[in-house]
């Protein structure tokens, strides 16, 4: 009978003693989201789901809330060594420049938050077709006499990735030196074997955060979703396209319609400094030689235009939201149009309110979606904004010519952004991105006839048919925005 007793009082104990260490786990949580001084809106949603749901809200903090801003990629001692072999360091008399005042502004901003610096006479050539981007790039790797960086979020183990892969190895073997970066969630359907046969041909190539145990809730959050690449310093590709069938051939939604650019000139001096970076964020040693910056190439075709750029990145570590502000100081800055293409809509509060304001003051506002996307969570996510969008006069489009990936705006009649970043929290707070702010009035034409000719393929949604959307649909849309934050 004591021993019963005895039991029963070390089961109370026991019991007793978890509940404290439970509820001392999440007054902790709670006091360190409260002392990181974040948005209050997002402390509280933090707290709330503590609260209310304590196990799961532990889960989740552990996955998504923690922060890691401000801490260093490289070293300071490094990061200068890259900035005079990028080659910025020669101060720039931004009232000379022949751009707008708005452009200038943002010019500054982009060196003010990231350093990045203003390359002029760059050829740029548009890529909406990701054949003919693929046949460019393929091209230029088997030209590669020197080097080969290249970094993407997707390399999948396909017919895409293999020929890639193929040539990458070709030239590592004739002496090329080839580094890749692939980030390990984004490409973790490929399997480990593909990489493992590049490292024995020769190709440096590396997972950006490797997510494994017990590491996992420290990392998984934190994505690498830049897409660049560049060739023996001189030519250099940006923008929305993975390595991946779906991209060429397409898939179940269809033609994926994306973006993509080619550049020769100053601007692949940003690309490679950008992916030294992260190539010495994974521990990796890149021994780069001084070198004199490429000199503009004369423009191929009629397709390729003249631009001045400006690469900007960004990134959970960084002590600004180097693309968001950007993106903010762009929109406030318009006068005549907005034109956005993105597969996710799920603004900050900030960037609602500003297209909200420009769409108020009549800037022409158009925001084009795909009507399908390959997440279902996220298209209901987007769609939850659109009544607000509506209501402001935003021209909202659905794309139903496939799956639009691209992730492009187009303000006025000077300035375009490219890049890999969404018009998304993710994309503006968790992932590393970046993005070519161009500064012609060239390519913003050639991509404002590239939004009109998607126009076409697309149909407009207006208040008196979002209305009649079911009540199940709106109920569906609420409930998946209010995890937008961590989508």
């Amino acid at each position: 009978m004591f021993c019963v007793i005895h039991y029963s009082l070390i089961l109370d104990w026991v019991y007793y003693g978890l509940m404290v260490v439970y509820g001392v786990t999440i007054v902790s949580i709670i006091c360190v989201v409260l002392s990181e001084n974040r948005n209050p809106v997002k402390s509280l949603a933090w707290v709330t789901i503590l609260l209310l749901l304590p196990l799961l809200g532990i889960v989740l903090y552990i996955f998504f809330g923690r922060s890691i801003k401000n801490t260093a990629m490289i070293s300071r001692r490094n990061r200068r060594k890259l900035k005079r072999r990028e080659g910025v360091s020669p101060r720039v008399d931004y009232r000379k420049l022949e751009l707008s005042h708005e452009s200038r502004q943002l010019v500054i901003l982009g060196r003010s938050v990231g350093g990045s610096g203003l390359y002029q006479d760059n050829s740029v050539k548009i890529f909406t077709d990701g054949a003919e981007k693929l046949e460019s790039l393929l091209a230029d790797l088997r030209s590669a006499t020197t080097s080969i960086n290249l970094q993407y979020y997707i390399i999948a183990d396909d017919e895409t990735g293999r020929k890639v892969a193929q040539v990458l190895k070709e030239r590592a073997a004739a002496g090329v030196k080839v580094r890749v970066i692939y980030d390990h969630v984004g490409s973790f359907r490929t399997r480990s074997r593909f990489f493992k046969d590049l490292r024995k041909a020769g190709v440096e190539a590396y997972p950006f955060f490797k997510v494994s145990f017990p590491q996992l809730g420290t990392k998984i959050n934190w994505r690498n979703h830049r897409k660049i690449c560049i060739i023996d310093d001189r030519v250099g590709y940006i923008g929305g396209m993975n390595l991946a069938d779906r991209y060429v051939h397409g898939s179940s939604l269809g033609k994926w319609r994306d973006t993509h650019l080619r550049v020769e000139g100053r601007f692949t001096a940003a690309l490679t400094y950008s992916f030294a970076v992260d190539w010495a964020f994974m521990g990796r040693r890149l021994e780069l030689a001084e070198k004199e910056l490429p000199r503009q190439s004369a423009p191929e075709s009629e397709h390729t235009h003249t631009a001045a750029m400006q690469l900007v990145t960004s990134g959970p570590t960084g002590q600004w939201s180097n693309l968001a502000f950007l993106f903010l100081r762009a929109i406030a800055g318009a006068k005549k149009r907005i034109f956005i293409q993105t597969p996710y809509f799920l603004p900050t509060e900030a960037l609602l309110k500003a297209l909200q304001q420009a769409a108020l003051a009549h800037v022409d506002v158009r925001l084009m979606i795909p009507r399908h996307t390959d997440s279902r969570m996220l298209t209901l996510a987007s769609a939850s904004y659109i009544t607000e969008c509506l209501r402001a006069g935003i021209k909202i489009y659905f794309y139903e010519g496939g799956m639009l990936h691209s992730k492009t705006m187009i303000v006025d009649d000077e300035l375009s952004t490219v890049g890999s970043t969404n018009f998304d929290f993710r994309s503006f707070e968790h992932n590393f991105e970046s993005n070519a702010f161009i500064y012609s009035k060239e390519v913003n034409r050639a991509l404002v006839n590239a939004f009109m000719s998607d126009l076409g393929q697309s149909r407009r949604v207006y208040p008196d048919q979002w209305r009649k959307r079911s009540l199940a649909q709106r109920a569906a849309e609420s409930l998946v925005r209010l995890l937008s934050p961590i989508l």
